[in-house]
């Protein structure tokens, strides 16, 4: 089954909440200077979803697999 990306969009990611999300990732980016193609990813020591923290001290780079290993159940 083909991925309908323009339904994705439009139940999920243009959700204002979302898109507020996004932006917070993309800030967390600039924070650490990681350029388009840096293999490595923004992590949130404690998460946005928990406590919506930027600030340095919350922040650190690392791989993609690292971060993502946090929140495998």
């Amino acid at each position: 089954m083909a991925r309908d990306y323009a339904k994705e969009y439009a139940e999920y990611h243009s959700n204002p909440t979302q898109r507020k999300n996004r932006s917070m990732r993309n800030i967390a980016r600039r924070a650490l200077n990681l350029e388009k193609g840096d293999p490595r990813e923004a992590d949130h020591k404690k998460p946005l979803s928990k406590g919506r923290s930027n600030g340095k001290k919350n922040l650190r780079a690392v791989s993609k697999k690292t971060n993502r290993k946090k929140y495998d159940g």
